[in-house]
């Protein structure tokens, strides 16, 4: 004899829990470019600034470098805890990395420049 039921072999039950079927959303690759850019635009247009809106000359100047990468990494987290948002959030974060690689290289290719 075997296990099978008249019904048919045993399954499992169904879930009906339509989030595992829901697709993740955004577009990692593209999350991670404008992730970075938007890092890079944000620290050259902050260091190039004049007058009152230059990092410097504010009352924030020592903390202001990292409020950008704070609320940067916050947005980021958000979209890639929310399913939706998922690859376009990893992507974001993916983008942190890359511009926290670069830039350190380009730190201190330009720091070896100037020494004196």
């Amino acid at each position: 004899m075997s296990d099978e039921t008249p019904d048919g072999p045993l399954q499992p039950p169904r879930r009906d829990d339509a989030q595992d079927n829901e697709p993740r959303g955004g577009s990692l690759g593209l999350g991670a470019v404008v992730g970075a850019v938007a890092l890079y635009a944000v620290y050259v247009l902050g260091t190039m600034a004049q007058g009152p809106y230059a990092w410097a000359a504010s009352v924030l100047a020592v903390p202001a470098p990292f409020i950008p990468i704070v609320l940067y990494l916050a947005v980021a987290i958000v979209l890639a805890v929310r399913r939706r948002t998922a690859l376009w959030g990893a992507g974001l974060l993916i983008g942190l990395g890359a511009f926290v690689l670069l830039g350190g290289g380009l730190c201190i290719g330009f720091l070896v420049q100037v020494r004196a």
